[in-house]
């Protein structure tokens, strides 16, 4: 998890408000950091400090989204559906799995990586495009009865696989970094040339979990065998997940490919993906993101 939290003048949108709120934000998490690195501060200072955290953002995003009111935004509409997924699932996610892995280091490190990387994206992306510096990356927000569709066959095929309660974290995963991870780079192609692309991104420590209960052998590391299994296991899921859907129109792997970090961020941040989707599946997270 990246701990480069200091405050730069990028970060600055040009609304003093939101970016003294920006800043607080940012300071808020850089306290978190120390407070988890600190033994002796225990699980209690770590609770109560992550409580704060999620008030003030919870208070800044009514701010913002009252600022986005009065200036008649055009983007308010998706942009507070951003906040509301952040507010509504991605916290009280996180927060769960906080409470119930009583404050584990790993579990803390979800929550900073993830909140770090939200903001950090957010501000960059969806608040510079208040101003109309940049434009809105979200330009169509895929809820409703599609994302539904999507969300209920990918938790029923994850739980199948990985024999794990699944929980949707974020339905607007920003590319936020959630530890060690195996990236997968898929692309399909229909009979009727119609183009799929998926990126996963799967931790390490669920791929390493389940590889092992397919081997029946613990693994601790991830060598070229787990990785190669980690990308089948992968192919499997995208498999099931048509199967589950029931798609007319069968497709086929055009290619498959590893990804490192740097190249994972190059494409997420330079393509648009329509469906990016964060979920907890009790031993580790996975995120999926589809470009069709």
């Amino acid at each position: 998890m990246s701990t480069e939290t200091e405050w730069n003048k990028q970060f600055n949108i040009g609304i003093d408000s939101i970016d003294h709120a920006h800043q607080k934000l940012f300071s808020i998490v850089r306290k978190l950091i120390h407070l988890s690195r600190d033994e002796n501060n225990g699980q209690w200072a770590c609770a109560e400090g992550i409580k704060y955290f999620k008030n003030y953002t919870v208070e800044h995003f009514t701010d913002e989204e009252s600022y986005m009111l009065s200036i008649g935004y055009k983007g308010y509409e998706v942009h507070k559906r951003l906040h509301d997924d952040m507010r509504y699932k991605t916290l009280p996610a996180l927060e769960k799995d906080l409470t119930e892995s009583n404050y584990s280091q790993e579990s803390i490190h979800h929550f900073l990586g993830i909140c770090l990387g939200w903001l950090t994206t957010h501000i960059l992306i969806e608040d510079r495009a208040i101003t109309g510096k940049i434009p809105n990356r979200w330009k169509t927000d895929h809820a409703g009865a599609d994302m539904d569709i999507l969300k209920n066959a990918l938790t029923a095929t994850l739980q199948k696989v990985f024999r794990s309660q699944t929980e949707i974290v974020s339905e607007h995963y920003s590319g936020e970094d959630f530890g060690a991870s195996l990236i997968i780079w898929l692309v399909y192609r229909s009979t009727a040339e119609k183009k799929v692309q998926i990126l996963m991104v799967l931790e390490e420590s669920l791929v390493l979990r389940a590889v092992s209960a397919m081997l029946d052998m613990p693994l601790t590391k991830m060598d070229k065998l787990v990785m190669n299994a980690g990308k089948e296991l992968s192919l499997r899921i995208v498999e099931q997940l048509g199967i589950y859907c029931q798609q007319p129109s069968p497709y086929q792997l055009e290619s498959s490919h590893f990804m490192t970090p740097e190249q994972f961020r190059k494409t997420f941040y330079s393509e648009i993906f329509d469906y990016n989707l964060l979920l907890n599946i009790g031993h580790g997270y996975l995120a999926f993101c589809v470009r069709p």
